[in-house]
C-alpha cells in the first residue's frame, strides 16, 4: 500500500471528523437559520461577506464541507485508479455516493430546521465517516501490499530461505 495513499485516507478521515464536529456546533447554535429565505446566499453581500457571527459560522461550515468533499473525491479516485483492495474501493465509493445526499440533507436543515432534518443530516455524515474509517483502517492493515522496502523485496518464505 502506498504510504501517500494511507496519509491521504487518514487526513481525509480526520478532516471529515472535524467537519462533523463543526456541523454539530453549527446546528447547535442555529447558524443555518441566518440564511432563511435567501439560501444559498444567506446574508451579506452575495454571501461572501457574512453580516454577522452566525452567518460566518454557516459559511465557514460550508467552506470546510467543500474542501472535505474534494478530499473525499480525491481519495476515492486514487483508490480506484491505483486498484487498491476491494474493501477500500467499496468504502470510498460509499463515501462518495453518500456525499451528494449529505449536501442535499444539509440544505434541508436550513429549510426544515428540526430534529428529523438534523438526524438525517448527521446520519449521512456518520455513514461517510464510517466508510472512510474503514478504508483508512484497511489501508493500514493490508499486509499483501504494504509497500515497505522490506516486504517488497522479501519474496516468499521459500525464496528467503534459499538465499
Amino acid at each position: 500500500m502506498n504510504v501517500r495513499f494511507r496519509q491521504l485516507a487518514a487526513v481525509t478521515t480526520a478532516t471529515t471528523f472535524g467537519l462533523i464536529l463543526l456541523g454539530v456546533y453549527t446546528g447547535a447554535v442555529g447558524a443555518g437559520l441566518t440564511c432563511g429565505g435567501r439560501w444559498p446566499f444567506c446574508d451579506g453581500f452575495l454571501g461572501l461577506f457574512p453580516a454577522n457571527w452566525m452567518s460566518f459560522i454557516e459559511w465557514f461550515h460550508r467552506f470546510v464541507a467543500m474542501v472535505t468533499g474534494f478530499m473525499i473525491l480525491g481519495t476515492a479516485v486514487v483508490a480506484w485508479r491505483e486498484d487498491y483492495g476491494s474493501g477500500i474501493k467499496r468504502a470510498t465509493a460509499v463515501a462518495l455516493v453518500v456525499l451528494p445526499v449529505q449536501v442535499l440533507l444539509g440544505a434541508n436543515t436550513i429549510f426544515n430546521f428540526g430534529v428529523l432534518a438534523q438526524v438525517l443530516h448527521h446520519a449521512a455524515a456518520l455513514t461517510i465517516l464510517c466508510a472512510l474509517v474503514a478504508a483508512t483502517a484497511w489501508a493500514y492493515t493490508d499486509p499483501a501490499r504494504a509497500g515497505s522496502p522490506a516486504t517488497a523485496n522479501a519474496g516468499t518464505p521459500e525464496q528467503t530461505r534459499a538465499d
